[in-house]
């Protein structure tokens, strides 16, 4: 679980948590109609999205500081009313302050320590992982709630889809979401290309449900269904982020298989 499959390590996750923040909380201006609704999260308005961004990255911090053996009271993170009396900079500054803290916290207890993950890993490593693709993939959701341009680095994306896939193989998952045993059958298999990135990068992802776990493996491979789009495009389908419909995306084969799968693999 410990195990990076890009370049990007502990430290360099660290930082994306606080440059991601500071992307996000730039694009907030005293215009910014904080009770706009998220499309991509229809249940919060963009005041509701960024504070549940800010108090998760508090909640981790907490749990990180107290080396704890348990998972903390999460009651910030369920409870986000709608109405906010904050201005856009307030809670800009609020959202960039937590993720400085977070940063810190991380980097002063170092990637070994031991302390409760919601899932196998044990270690500062999988919060730092975590938050930093959590941030990079609320700022989506904030972009595509102000009709501004999403962009991400390069090996943050491949780390992000990396860690999605890894993530959602592991066996737990099937105790948390027992349907997604219903995405199992022979033949059902996914690839996932990216058009934009050079070979080096191996920007294919196959997922492969013939067999009696959910698996993946970076690889160019035929499949029931292909996928084709550009990197970013990629990540923000498999988030749940933008409908296979939009006109991104060439898709070859089942599309009724990789809506199915999108459907049972929502993130979250």
């Amino acid at each position: 679980m410990d195990a990076i499959t890009t370049d990007m390590d502990f430290d360099d996750h660290c930082a994306e948590i606080v440059h991601q923040a500071d992307l996000l909380s730039t694009g907030l201006d005293e215009g910014t109609r904080l009770t706009a609704s998220v499309p991509s999260c229809p249940d919060w308005n963009l005041a509701q999205l960024l504070r549940h961004l800010g108090e998760a990255h508090r909640w981790v911090e907490e749990l990180v500081r107290t080396r704890a053996t348990e998972p903390p009271p999460d009651t910030a993170l369920r409870h986000l009313p709608r109405d906010t009396t904050e201005t856009p900079a307030a809670l800009a500054a609020w959202l960039t302050e937590g993720a400085r803290l977070l940063a810190g916290t991380l980097r002063n207890a170092g990637p070994g320590a031991r302390i409760w993950t919601p899932l196998p890993s044990g270690s500062p490593r999988f919060f730092a992982r975590r938050m930093a693709h959590e941030t990079v993939m609320h700022r989506a959701d904030a972009t595509l709630t102000l009709g501004t341009d999403f962009t991400v680095d390069q090996r943050v994306a491949l780390d992000c889809l990396d860690e999605w896939m890894e993530l959602g193989s592991l066996p737990e998952m099937f105790d948390y979401h027992p349907d997604r045993r219903d995405l199992l059958g022979p033949g059902r298999t996914l690839h996932f290309h990216a058009t934009d990135t050079p070979p080096e990068a191996a920007a294919d992802w196959l997922v492969d449900l013939t067999g009696t776990t959910l698996a993946w493996r970076r690889t160019q491979e035929p499949a029931a269904v292909s996928v084709r789009a550009p990197l970013t495009d990629l990540l923000l389908l498999i988030y749940g982020r933008a409908p296979s419909d939009n006109g991104s995306y060439d898709i070859t084969g089942d599309a009724e298989l990789l809506e199915f799968w999108l459907s049972r693999v929502l993130f979250g």
